[in-house]
């Protein structure tokens, strides 16, 4: 990222999601000087100084401290819980500048919800990150809100390129992409877990099974990650006609594995708009 372009940034909160996009930003070369973050405890805001070297700013030392973080932001990354958001971007409204953009990476909240609580023009946009982003392998969509313009787009693909992929969705499709990619990590963590069950099931010591489940699916993530990577083509190549591999995808396929994967992306986006409509109801 060219220091000329070095964007001022704030974090209001930053738990696991926002602490993973700073990571990111920070290790493609945004400068900590330029980052500002709002954490409820002091204790918190301390581990965070140290890991980071930003500044941070603790709610429970100073009611205003939210308020001061976004006094001189041009992009603000709202990062507390969906239940969370209304109260504080109500808190925040009276104190952006104008030409801030206010990105939220809020499960759920939509962009309307924003907007009707910050400052008519203000440009909003709503993001769906996932936590690869702090070693700078995530995936992130962004989505306009009616004011966020040319400029205010690049801006956030411009600091968040730092920490992956970034695609350009409309809002209809954001519970998708949570369901796909938000959510994904997990699957992948849940699928090396019953990997290293089964190999414990099998007689594998169970650190060691641990161990090659981790790296296989770690390993064949990197094989994915290359251009032009092909899952099909990949799995593909590693099963033999009437080898070991077929045996065990034929099993997965007569257990249906790739339907018990849609349903749960389906229950995933589901869940999303409920949150939704009990955040706007």
């Amino acid at each position: 990222m060219d220091s000329a372009q070095n964007p001022r940034l704030t974090f209001l909160g930053c738990g696991s999601m926002n602490e993973a996009i700073l990571g990111g930003i920070l290790a493609g070369g945004l400068a900590p000087e330029q980052v500002t973050a709002t954490v409820r405890r002091a204790e918190r805001a301390a581990e965070l100084r140290s890991a980071h070297g930003i500044t941070v700013l603790a709610g429970s030392e100073d009611p205003a401290a939210n308020a001061k973080a976004v006094a001189g932001a041009d992009l603000v990354i709202v990062g507390v819980k969906p239940v969370g958001v209304a109260d504080l971007l109500r808190e925040i409204s009276t104190a952006l500048p104008a030409t801030a953009v206010v990105l939220s990476v809020a499960a759920a909240v939509p962009l309307v919800l924003m907007e009707e609580l910050l400052p008519a023009g203000q440009p909003v946009i709503r993001a769906m990150p996932n936590t690869p982003s702090r070693l700078g392998r995530g995936v992130v969509s962004i989505s306009a809100g009616s004011s966020a313009g040319p400029e205010a787009m690049e801006l956030a693909r411009q600091v968040l390129s730092a920490t992956g992929t970034v695609v350009e969705v409309p809002e209809d499709q954001v519970d998708a992409v949570s369901a796909v990619s938000g959510s994904g990590p997990a699957y992948a963590f849940y699928l090396a877990e019953a990997m290293a069950r089964a190999g414990v099931e099998l007689g594998l010591d169970p650190d060691l099974s641990a161990l090659l489940a981790r790296e296989t699916v770690a390993g064949a993530g990197y094989m994915l990650a290359e251009p032009d990577a092909d899952a099909p083509a990949l799995r593909r190549g590693v099963t033999s006609p009437n080898g070991t591999t077929e045996a065990a995808i034929r099993t997965f396929d007569e257990q249906d594995l790739p339907g018990i994967i849609a349903a749960g992306a389906r229950a995933a986006a589901a869940r999303a708009e409920e949150i939704t409509a009990q955040l706007t109801a």
